[in-house]
């Protein structure tokens, strides 16, 4: 590692899904830790300016930011469109950025995705509980142009949706692999406009009921610092447009208040924010309104 410088329906299928998702999460929590702890010990060896609390609030929610995050989120649902079940998410997502080696010149951010969703299963109240798909992005990070002098930053590269999910509700049981796109420009000050662009297509299937998959998933990232590590964002809603005729189209609108805070070891972002469904079409069982809950672990100083 680097030092960066310059700044319950199916009985069977929780406890699986629980013990699978702790798993992955205590992989993810050592592999951190012990990442944190070798760039601590170059950090000695290293001088450079930290990274403020208002510098951070910038890049929590910049797609292109150099920063190692662990990203840990709950998404409660109250109210469903064709459902009177109450719906539930635990995500988890790491960030990890790679500096240019000998074969590669250009910086990379390599992102993973894990989910549990307590999904509804039908009109009714039932649901079920079990370990969604993993969804990984590697995007390379452009040199050009100047991202110092214009403010602007842009990346592109490969995504990957892994077929990991239990019950049918959770996960798509198909291999999926596409384009990963972002941008970000910066030049107003306090203010942040971005964008995460992905859309995975399917190629393999691990169920014959199975459907194909091509979905084009675009994530708006709005923020704005307040001062002292407080901002404002709309960040957290994906606009989903499936391609294939008469499939769902999904344009939900968010809005959020967060704070990050400075400490000795990793630094702390925490924020919340409510969802609302503004336009759905051919959807089925659709979140009406979500409330959001996140903790994200900050590590300015290490990279891969």
């Amino acid at each position: 590692m680097t030092i960066r410088g310059a700044d319950t329906r199916d009985g069977d299928s929780w406890p699986a899904a629980r013990r699978g998702g702790t798993a992955a999460l205590a992989i993810i929590c050592l592999l951190l830790l012990a990442g944190n702890a070798r760039g601590q010990g170059a950090a000695t060896a290293t001088s450079g300016v930290q990274l403020d609390e208002n510098q951070l609030a910038r890049e929590v929610n910049d797609p292109t930011a150099i920063l190692t995050q662990l990203k840990l989120q709950d998404l409660y649902t109250p109210r469903n469109f064709q459902t009177s079940a109450q719906t539930n998410s635990l995500q988890a997502k790491l960030v990890l950025p790679i500096e240019p080696f000998a074969f590669m010149p250009f910086k990379q951010l390599v992102r993973t995705s894990l989910e549990m969703p307590t999904a509804a299963t039908s009109r009714g109240n039932s649901t079920t509980t079990a370990f969604g798909d993993v969804a990984l992005f590697d995007l390379f990070i452009s040199n050009w142009p100047d991202p110092e002098k214009t403010e602007f930053g842009w990346a592109l590269g490969p995504m990957f949706v892994f077929p990991t999910g239990g019950a049918t509700e959770a996960g798509k049981h198909a291999w999926q692999a596409g384009p990963a796109a972002a941008a970000v420009y910066r030049g107003i000050p306090r203010l942040s406009i971005a964008f995460l662009f992905q859309d995975p297509i399917s190629f393999a299937y691990t169920r014959a009921s199975a459907t194909p998959q091509s979905q084009m998933m675009f994530q708006p990232l709005i923020s704005y610092t307040l001062g002292r590590g407080w901002y404002l964002k709309s960040a957290d809603s994906t606009w989903t447009v499936n391609w294939h005729h008469g499939s769902s189209t999904t344009v939900p609108l968010s809005f959020g208040l967060g704070k990050v805070t400075k400490f000795s070891g990793p630094d702390i972002d925490t924020w919340v924010s409510g969802e609302w469904m503004a336009y759905r079409q051919y959807t089925a069982i659709t979140p009406m309104y979500t409330v959001r809950f996140g903790l994200t672990l900050l590590f300015p100083n290490v990279t891969m």
